[in-house]
């Protein structure tokens, strides 16, 4: 069983003990109720690394009013033993308390790139998101952080906080882990029905038809974009689209797809909301 630690002092007594020795540090953030695309990041971190951390904590400034912080799955019992299952040393499970204190003030400011795609439906979320990754890094100390390109403007986001505030920790991306049938991994698929979860196929199908499309030769962006809304919202249970979107690697807008581009969307099955993201291969 892996190490478990509650207080950040008691981690970082125990962490500096490490760096003492020249251990190297792996550390994968995480809000637990783990699943296959944790285990992919946790056994990249574990491969790369002499020690593995995993932080398990449900950060609630990155939730909006009338989010789902509340009902959010947790379970450390459970995260514990998939910890231990990949073979992680220590997990660091802190109370609201612990990271935000009576008094706190300060947070990270991201700017507009988190004001777009996801940041434009949820205002304030990256920075909530960035503030928590950089308590987490100050914490503590890894070498290498690990995230999905699931949350792919997270990614590009922690990136560019990381060159701008200098913080000496090469961040590992790993490519977005899908179920069987073509979902997302996501702690959140456990809010869908079965007849939901069927229609929540078509945001991965959707992206088979825009690659079909640019394979025959379609380049239009807002076309191909028209094309997946069109098909996802074909489907039962799909309440919404709050957006389909093509991007360079950096989150441009894109009006003529090229290779490497992504294709970016968030939509709302039943009462739960899903992002996905898939990267174009010409």
């Amino acid at each position: 069983m892996p190490l478990l630690f509650k207080k950040i002092k008691d981690l970082r007594n125990y962490l500096k003990s490490l760096r003492c020795e020249k251990k190297e540090i792996g550390f994968v953030p995480t809000m637990g109720y783990l699943h296959e695309g944790h285990r992919a990041l946790i056994r990249t971190a574990r491969n790369q690394n002499d020690v593995v951390v995993v932080s398990i904590f449900v950060n609630p400034t990155q939730f909006g009013e009338g989010e789902d912080y509340d009902r959010y799955p947790r379970d450390l019992n459970r995260d514990l033993a998939i910890c231990e299952e990949e073979g992680v040393d220590v997990v660091f499970a802190p109370e609201v308390s612990e990271i935000y204190p009576k008094g706190y003030r300060t947070k990270v400011c991201v700017g507009e790139l988190g004001k777009v795609l996801e940041g434009a439906f949820r205002p304030g979320h990256f920075d909530g998101v960035a503030t928590i990754v950089v308590k987490l890094f100050n914490i503590v100390q890894p070498d290498r952080a690990y995230f999905g390109e699931k949350d792919y403007q997270q990614l590009k986001i922690i990136q560019q906080v990381v060159e701008d505030l200098n913080i000496p920790v090469e961040i590992v991306p790993i490519p977005t882990v899908r179920e069987r049938d073509g979902l997302a991994c996501s702690s959140r698929n456990v809010y869908l029905s079965p007849e939901e979860r069927e229609s929540a196929l078509s945001l991965y199908k959707s992206f088979l038809l825009a690659e079909k499309m640019i394979k025959s030769g379609e380049r239009d962006a807002e076309r191909i974009k028209e094309a997946i809304k069109a098909f996802i919202e074909s489907h039962p249970h799909v309440t919404g689209i709050d957006y389909v979107e093509i991007t360079d690697e950096n989150l441009n807008p894109k009006k003529v797809v090229e290779k490497g581009d992504r294709i970016l969307l968030a939509v709302r099955i039943g009462n739960t909301r899903l992002i996905d993201n898939w990267k174009v291969e010409i």
